[in-house]
Formats: C-alpha cells, sequence, structure tokens
C-alpha cells in the first residue's frame, strides 16, 4: 500500500550534504514555521532573517520572536541558502529547543482530556521526512490523539518534518518509542484497537469499526508493515482500489483512514 521512494539525488546535484537527523531538530524553516512556533509558545533561541528584506510580514514575525526573547540576527541570504536543509526557507531560519517527544500516556490523556476515544497513528520506520510531515498535519487536521514513531530506522521530528507539516508538529503529541511492538502491546492493555494497513488486509476499510479507541498502523514506504507488527494488528484493513496502481503512498494512505474515522464518529 505504501509505495513512496524518493528518486535517487542526481550525482550532479550538490546543493547540500546529506546531513544527521539530530543535526536539524531544532531547526525551523519558512514563516509558516515560526509564526506557528511563537503561537503554541514553544521556546525560540534565535531568529536569521534575511539582510535587506522588507517584507513587512516577515518584519512583523521577527519583532514577534524578539518580544518572545529571541535574539533576530540579519544575514546575508547565501548564509540562509548554506544552512538550510528543506531548500524553502523564505528568508527566515529559525533555531528552537528541540521538540519534546511525548509517552502513549501523555496520548491517551489527550484523548481522555477531550472526552474521546482515542485517534493514534502508529508509523512503522517511516523514512521519507516528508512522508512523516504530511501524516502529522492531515492528523492534527483530524483531531487525532497522538503519533508514535520508533527510535530506530526511522525519521524523527526533523526541519524537514516540521516544513512538510505546515506547522502541525507544534500540536501534535508524538510519542517516541524503543519498540512498535511493544507500544502496540501497550495500547492494547488499554484498551485501544490496532488497525494495520495493507493491500492485501482481509477486510475493507469501509467495514471498520474506527469509533472506538483505535490506532491506524501506517507501514513504511517500500515494505509495509514488518512482519512482526502485522502479526500484532487486531485487523488488517486495505483501502478499496479502483484503479492500474495498486498503491498509495503512507502519508495518503493514512489521511484516508483518518478520515474514515472522522466520517463514522461524526
Amino acid at each position: 500500500m505504501n509505495d513512496n521512494r524518493r528518486p535517487p539525488r542526481r550525482k550532479n546535484d550538490s546543493r547540500r550534504p546529506d546531513r544527521p537527523v539530530e543535526e536539524t531538530e531544532g531547526q525551523l524553516e519558512g514563516r509558516n514555521a515560526l509564526q506557528e512556533a511563537l503561537k503554541s509558545g514553544r521556546t525560540i533561541d534565535k531568529v536569521f532573517v534575511a539582510d535587506g528584506d522588507t517584507d513587512r510580514a516577515l518584519q512583523r514575525l521577527a519583532a514577534q520572536a524578539k518580544e518572545a526573547g529571541a535574539v533576530v540576527v540579519s544575514v546575508d541570504r547565501r548564509r540562509l541558502d548554506a544552512m538550510s536543509v528543506t531548500g524553502a526557507h523564505q528568508g527566515v531560519i529559525t533555531l528552537a529547543a528541540a521538540h519534546a517527544y511525548y509517552s502513549i500516556d501523555d496520548i491517551l490523556e489527550e484523548a481522555a482530556a477531550r472526552g474521546e476515544a482515542p485517534l493514534i497513528v502508529i508509523c512503522d520506520e517511516l523514512s521519507d521526512p516528508h512522508n512523516l510531515g504530511a501524516i502529522l498535519r492531515s492528523a492534527e487536521c483530524a483531531g487525532a490523539h497522538g503519533v508514535i514513531i520508533p527510535k530506530r530506522r526511522s525519521v524523527g521530528l526533523t526541519a524537514t518534518v516540521a516544513k512538510a507539516s505546515a506547522g502541525a508538529v507544534e500540536y501534535m503529541k508524538v510519542a517516541r518509542v524503543t519498540n512498535i511492538s511493544s507500544a502496540i502491546a501497550e495500547l492494547k492493555e488499554k484498551g485501544v484497537w490496532i488497525y494495520g494497513t495493507a493491500a492485501e488486509g482481509s477486510v475493507p476499510m469501509y467495514q471498520a469499526d474506527l469509533t472506538g479507541p483505535a490506532a491506524i498502523v501506517i507501514g513504511n514506504e517500500g515494505d509495509g508493515m514488518s512482519p512482526l507488527v502485522r502479526k500484532n494488528c487486531d485487523v488488517c484493513v486495505h483501502i478499496p482500489m479502483k484503479g492500474r496502481i495498486s498503491s498509495l503512498n503512507a502519508s495518503a494512505a493514512a489521511s484516508i483512514l483518518l478520515y474514515e474515522a472522522v466520517r463514522q464518529r461524526i
């Protein structure tokens, strides 16, 4: 179901070298990312703004960041280009405190505080930051209570993820766990049903009952869910396909399942 391999970088593409995840977890790029960080109350250490940029909206953002205690520095746009991970900094790069990860209990408590049955997305070793960012965005829009990712063999909350999430990373509780199967076992003990997604799933998604406590598992871009994770799911669902292509990418599949849950819960 999840077939979204990114094309290999061309040999002559020397825009920027690959960077380790840890290097960019506190870096936010673009105006929307800064605006949402300010709205959420996240601690901002420093804001780099393109020197000579006269855009009033950007100037207002910089002033708000300064009022919030951040150091605002005007730098040459070429420096911003060199710092940028996403290649779309829009004249501003923010260095903020690294995102805090939450626990599974935090996610369940969020659902309880809202008086709702838990709705959770579990990402099984996603490697594409654009997919994770898009899933966070869809999860936030759908009113999900949290997203669970593994510590290993998975992208974390990097600058690219933050950019792709369109600010949703500031509001969505993300739990980073040592083992996805153990996390699934913990959720089951607390009454959450686990719905895996796969092209060969035995139950069409429209027949799955997503009105109760539910966690939707999205497999990785190449191989889908790992065999052990698949085995631990309560139900394996599929999205009906009417075209010639037999799969959707991870973020599209997550969005469809999330909004089926929304439809059922209205």
